[in-house]
């Protein structure tokens, strides 16, 4: 399996048939050529198509497979959980009331439902969630403005799902909750900018990312021909959405430097100068190098955007900002320009529940460049809302969002269910009353523990190959370079072999036909050509002795195939 420069390989096939008067037969020796390297192909595929593949070969070779290459954790919260299945019994059996049948209920009433409750969890004291529920309750009652009878009367009723939830973009209780969880998040020790936001609950990150994208389209933010800065190495359906044939934008990368740690280089930075960049698309912390922007580069960013580019549009997803324990953001430093989305997916272990959010800024940049679009324009645009406004010019970039979720025809349907925003509630309140960080330091140990037994099993740490530490790393990912590995404890020489005559996809279908080990490649993020992701997130933690075992005896395999050559 030979790397090939395949446009130079042609171009070198045509004119050797030229001179030899055998044009006609090209295809067929290119046909020829590509059979003699089928793993090329490959390269074209999103990772996670491939992983696919790479599961297929793994299952031939034999049952016991272990797949590193998804980023659903296997550790998930169980107390909220519990709390919820408790205050899913008190809706029910509130609901239920006075009713003949057992069977039927009536919607819960808000007067006096807080002391109802309140009464049904010293009854349940002692049983499991309790406790928790009864926190989650004091909370509120302590520290949730507004009335409190009201507060748990839309928990109580999100939980029962029994209604489409109103307003479609947040219910009131779960976004004065969630914002106060977003706070400590994003905004520790009193940060805060003078800012209001808004938030639109949503079907996890993914969700939220679609819908952000189609609203800038639609309000013709970004258009066919634009271009937009995206930080690489980085999750690799974002490098996907921008070159559908929805948005048609042209990427210019700002590349992380392995050398600062996956921190930017100024010169990386100065990309966002050019004007033609509408908005900067990131993840922060990254995925898959697990590392938070330092707050260095968070401040220049800043200052070039107050400075030089006060209309670009920052889009950045954080769903890794709690795996951490010094997180910069950017909504602290340019709230105007910034749409966050966060998901409570990886932290609390719900990527099945689909729970994410959208917050902006309620002084925002896309309300401002809206109203500067050309009349034409507008009148376009206004088209599109009018169904559901009689002044739809004066509909917010967020409101926008939302109706465009749906299409706008059914923007009443919008946001998630619910007893999903329920849910939500209770895991932000579990954060904000763990006040020794319990929980996250729980998580932090178990990622540590993994990265560690796969770099330790690994056996590369006498030449410098062991994992980035530091208040800032998620430990979620390891990216391992091959190519460093190989000149670091093979040889240059080796190293140089390697690269000539494989691809890192080459090394994959051997550690899943040889190890039953499926890891992804890095370059599908636009990582280094020989690099690999390892997710850490979601084997367990005695799998990753057995992974690093794996990568090491493959790597030695290619190393003594080099050797018999003599080469």
């Amino acid at each position: 399996m030979f790397k090939n420069k395949l446009l130079f390989t042609k171009i070198t096939i045509i004119l050797i048939l030229f001179v030899g008067g055998a044009i006609v037969a090209f295809n067929q020796i290119y046909d020829n050529l590509q059979a003699k390297d089928p793993n090329l192909k490959y390269e074209q595929l999103s990772p996670f198509e491939i992983k696919n593949n790479l599961i297929e070969m793994a299952q031939k070779s034999g049952p016991n497979i272990l797949n590193a290459g998804r980023g659903n954790p296997n550790f998930l919260n169980t107390t909220a959980r519990k709390a919820f299945s408790q205050l899913n019994l008190f809706a029910s059996t509130y609901a239920v009331g006075k009713m003949n049948n057992k069977d039927l209920g009536l919607r819960p009433e808000p007067k006096g439902i807080g002391q109802k409750l309140k009464k049904f969890l010293r009854k349940k004291k002692g049983e499991e969630g309790i406790a928790y529920l009864s926190k989650a309750v004091a909370y509120i009652e302590k520290n949730i403005e507004g009335d409190f009878d009201q507060n748990i009367w839309e928990l109580v009723d999100a939980t029962l799902g029994d209604y489409y939830p109103t307003p479609p973009k947040m219910i009131s209780v779960n976004q004065k909750i969630v914002q106060k969880y977003l706070d400590k998040v994003f905004f520790p020790n009193n940060t805060k900018p003078q800012a209001d936001f808004d938030l639109f609950a949503t079907e996890g990150a993914g969700a939220a990312m679609c819908y952000t994208f189609k609203s800038l389209r639609e309000n013709k933010l970004l258009n066919p021909g634009d271009h937009i800065a995206i930080l690489t190495p980085i999750f690799s359906p974002y490098l996907e959405i921008p070159n559908l044939n929805d948005y048609k934008l042209i990427i210019i990368d700002i590349e992380g430097s392995p050398e600062m740690g996956w921190q930017i280089p100024d010169a990386e930075l100065e990309k966002l100068e050019d004007k033609r960049v509408k908005a900067l698309f990131l993840v922060n912390p990254t995925n898959p190098t697990s590392v938070g922007l330092a707050k260095e580069n968070i401040q220049k960013i800043g200052n070039l955007v107050r400075t030089k580019r006060p209309n670009l549009i920052v889009l950045t997803d954080t769903v890794y900002a709690t795996f951490i324990d010094e997180f910069n953001s950017l909504v602290r430093e340019i709230p105007e320009n910034t749409i966050t989305v966060y998901s409570y997916s990886k932290y609390f272990g719900v990527t099945g529940v689909r729970l994410g959010v959208v917050m902006l800024n309620q002084e925002n940049i896309m309300d401002k460049l809206i109203a500067k679009l050309p009349a034409k324009d507008q009148k376009e645009i206004n088209k599109r809302y009018e169904i559901v406004s009689i002044t739809p010019e004066k509909i917010k970039f967020m409101d926008r969002m939302v109706l465009d979720s749906r299409d706008v025809a059914l923007g009443h349907t919008a946001g998630i269910s619910g007893p999903q925003q329920s849910m939500m509630s209770l895991f932000s309140i579990f954060e904000l009353v763990d006040d020794s960080q319990v929980y996250k330091k729980a998580i932090q140990a178990i990622l540590d523990k993994r990265i560690n037994n796969l770099y330790n099993s690994m056996g590369y740490v006498d030449v410098g190959i062991k994992p980035l530490q530091g208040a800032n790393k998620t430990h979620y990912y390891a990216l391992l370079d091959l190519m460093k590995i190989a000149k670091a404890k093979y040889s240059p020489e080796f190293a140089q072999y390697l690269d000539k005559n494989f691809i890192a996809i080459d090394f994959l279908f051997k550690l899943a036909q040889e190890k039953q080990v499926i890891c992804l490649p890095g370059k599908g993020f636009k990582g280094p050509d020989w690099s690999i992701r390892v997710s850490l997130a979601n084997l367990n933690d005695d799998d990753y002795i057995v992974i690093g075992r794996s990568i090491r005896e493959v790597m030695d395999s290619f190393y003594q195939a080099w050797q018999k050559k003599g080469l």
